[in-house]
């Protein structure tokens, strides 16, 4: 496996009074060994920019990740869209991202949105751009060499449009964005939690009332990052052994969800399970601790909890969500498996327990295994690497 992968985050704010964002994000993977990113921005706001971008952005990713050339994108994007009775346009404007060859190499192209910021080591770049003319389009290209670390920041206009005529006379422009990005940057932030980042200043310097649709797309070039999950005890005794092998023969942190299955891994490792008392929040159950185990917290109410925290994460544009920073077994598997982790391995044991039958839990899911089978479709729309085994 490639030690190196590309970690994507974007985050969209809606135009103040509209339910649909003009802006547009499409990912698609380009055989095994590459994928396409296009942040398209829609003409105007509402529904009419939505459909817009929508089409622009699947109509290029779909065919960039089908080896069809820029130009042959544009002329089916300018033949497609539907021409504006105002401005008598037919367009969405759009930026692509195309990481390939084992992430060490980047193709940038970029159409009339606010040219991409490049990051290394934390601090932005310039790059070559090469312009060309298709169909009467500027289209800028880039191409670039990659290393560990790198982040390209792709935006619509509503970025460099914040705070005009209200905290900035003449909006955000491209190199204060970069000021800022430098100056918030950490390396250990995820390319979700960058994008957010700016998204949230954009939004303050609009007084909480965007102007106009604002998007962030990151790319974020990182070293893969293993995560091992183990939930329940397996369906029979004799698996047992044949679960705990398994688990503690894979590379990467290791996390064990629920009493039984702790119990059993301690009499695994020959190590003592220790339980705390703390209660950061009261409804999660408090952790234990296990040598050997990264962290040991209770099963069902504590994963219930982390597929709400996956689910607001995907939808959600408050980069202050509770789990960022309490203590509490929920809190920590989530920044665990959202911030950290990159490739993820759950270990699911297929016992029944008779309490998770209970109408009466506030349990959403029932039981254990529609648990983790939704949470693990939220992290895959996260960008994760998943593989679920039953025991």
């Amino acid at each position: 496996m490639n030690s190196l992968c590309t970690d994507i985050g974007y985050v969209c704010l809606n135009k103040r009074g509209e339910q649909l964002c003009g802006d547009r994000v499409e990912i698609v993977e380009q055989g095994d060994n590459a994928t396409v990113v296009v942040l398209a921005d829609g003409l105007g706001s509402g529904v009419k920019a939505n459909i817009l971008s929508t089409l622009t952005a699947k109509i290029i990713s779909t065919m960039m990740a089908n080896d069809m050339t820029i130009e042959d994108c544009v002329s089916t994007i300018a033949a497609t869209l539907p021409v504006c009775d105002v401005r008598k346009v037919a367009y969405s404007t759009f930026t692509i991202i195309r990481i390939a060859g084992s992430n060490l190499e980047a193709e940038l192209i970029q159409y009339d949105n606010p040219h991409i910021i490049f990051l290394r080591d934390g601090k932005h770049v310039d790059y070559p751009e090469i312009c060309e003319m298709i169909d009467g389009k500027a289209i800028y290209k880039t191409k670039l060499k990659l290393r560990e670390g790198d982040a390209f920041i792709a935006m619509s206009d509503g970025a460099i449009h914040a705070g005009v005529g209200q905290s900035l006379n003449f909006g955000w422009q491209r190199e204060q964005i970069m000021e800022f990005m430098e100056t918030v940057y950490d390396p250990a932030f995820t390319a979700k939690t960058l994008s957010a980042m700016l998204v949230n200043e954009c939004s303050r310097l609009y007084g909480g009332e965007p102007g106009d649709d604002t998007s962030a797309c990151t790319v974020k070039i990182r070293r893969r990052e293993p995560m091992n999950l183990m939930i329940g005890p397996p369906s029979t005794k004799d698996q047992d052994i044949k679960m705990m092998n398994l688990f503690f023969a894979k590379q990467g942190e290791k996390i064990i969800c629920g009493g039984t299955t702790a119990t059993i891994a301690s009499r695994y490792l020959h190590r003592e399970l220790k339980p705390t008392l703390d209660y950061p929040d009261p409804e999660i159950p408090p952790i234990s601790q296990l040598d050997g185990v990264d962290l040991v917290t209770e099963g069902v109410v504590t994963i219930s909890r982390v597929l709400k925290y996956a689910e607001d994460f995907l939808n959600g544009t408050d980069l202050s969500a509770s789990w960022s920073t309490r203590r509490d077994g929920a809190s920590l598997i989530a920044r665990e498996l959202f911030e950290k982790a990159t490739d993820i391995n759950f270990f699911v044991g297929r016992a029944i327990n008779p309490a998770h039958q209970n109408p009466d839990l506030p349990i959403t899911f029932g039981i254990k295994i529609q648990l983790i089978e939704n949470l693990a479709k939220c992290l895959e729309k996260m960008g994760k690497q998943i593989k679920v085994s039953y025991f």
